[in-house]
Order: structure tokens, then sequence, then C-alpha cells
């Protein structure tokens, strides 16, 4: 599991799995610790991109996300608060970085699976809303592609429990909206240059072997 310190993403039952632990000072959020070796996803994410994207990038997120925070309004609120009523700008970008790259890092297996595919609950769910997991797979690909420059692209849950496809921006996150993250692809360039150079769409096929279903059924509502 992976452990934070205080980060409490939204509301760490509805979105995550992951503990969260208290730190001397619970107004600062702490990088967590991934719950694999750097090299685990190999060869689809290597360990030199898991080195730059979580450990420098993620690093700046949480870095800047405190020092924004620090002596406003929003310092002491959670992750979910800080999203759901920042204005747009430097702060409510970092808050939707920390949580968009927390739940990206989390939701990988280290044991490669060819033909990985959901089942239970998220399968049903699946099947119902998209006509089965091959459909959903072509939709979040061609999303996926179709998103011009930096952003991702989510598997969410609306209020009413339908699932849906969210392209979001830069920082921005389904959580925005309202809507339960459930699955995200990282478009940006750092998440995939250093191994796929400009080949998004093979990144993107191929991040569907090291996904942890059960993970993402944990976070539905």
């Amino acid at each position: 599991m992976i452990t934070f310190c205080a980060i409490l993403l939204l509301n760490l039952n509805t979105f995550s799995t992951m503990d969260t632990t208290r730190c001397s000072n619970p107004a600062e959020y702490h990088m967590p610790t991934l719950p694999y070796q750097s090299y685990a996803l190999a060869p689809i994410i290597s360990a030199e991109t898991i080195e730059f994207h979580f450990g420098k990038h993620l690093q700046t997120y949480v870095d800047n996300y405190n020092r924004l925070a620090k002596d406003s309004r929003f310092e002491g609120m959670t992750l979910s608060e800080v999203i759901a009523n920042a204005p747009e700008g430097p702060l409510l970008n970092n808050a939707g970085q920390v949580l968009n790259h927390v739940l990206y890092f989390e939701q990988f297996t280290p044991y490669p699976t060819k033909n990985n595919a959901p089942t239970g609950n998220i399968a049903d769910a699946i099947e119902f809303d998209f006509g089965g997991f091959d459909n959903l797979k072509k939709q979040m690909e061609e999303a996926s592609l179709a998103l011009f420059g930096s952003g991702w692209v989510w598997l969410a849950q609306e209020e009413n429990g339908r699932l849906r496809i969210v392209s979001c921006k830069n920082g921005d996150t389904p959580a925005r909206k309202g809507m339960t993250p459930l699955l995200g692809f990282d478009v940006w360039e750092h998440a995939y240059y250093l191994d796929y150079q400009n080949r998004r769409a093979e990144h993107i096929h191929n991040l569907w072997d090291i996904i942890d279903w059960n993970i993402v059924q944990s976070r539905m509502r």
C-alpha cells in the first residue's frame, strides 16, 4: 500500500485504497512510497521513467502545492476541498496534479499480464456503459490520441453510478466536476518520452497490461 502523510486525496475512502498516516505537520503533504520497485513495471514503464516521473515531477507538484497553500485560506484543507473551491490558477493546478499522479501510480501492478482484463463489478459496469472491455479500450485510446498537448484521460464514475471517459487538459481532474476518477492515462510527454519518444499511441496501448483492476474497482462508489 502507498502510505501518504495527511495528503488525504479528496476523501480517500472514495478515491484511493492507500493508507493515510498523520505527519508531525498535518498541514503539509508528503511524497508517497511506491507500492512496487521502480523497475517493476519495465519494459512497459522503465525504471528511469519512474525515477523522473514519480521522483522528480510528482515531488515538484507536492513541493509547489505546499508552498502555495501555506499561509493561504486553503492551508490545512483536504485536497478535495481545495480542488472543489480553489480558483483557476497555480494552486488548483498543483492540487490536481498531486491527485492525478497518486491515483496514476497506484493503479499499476508489477506483474504485467497479456490479456489483462477487469472482472467483477467494474467489468459489469464497463459492459453496461461501453458494450464491453474492447470498446472501452478503443475509446480511451482514441481520446488519449485526440487530446492535444498535455493532460489526462480518465475513466470516471458519475454521481449516478454511470461510467464515462473524461479528457482533462493539463492538471484538471474529473473530481473537479464531481465525478470519481477510476483509471487515468497521463498523456503529458514526461510520462512516456524516455521510453517511447513520440509514440504516445504505443505507450497508451501497452498500459492495459499493467493495470491493477482490483485497485480500479476499489475506487468505485
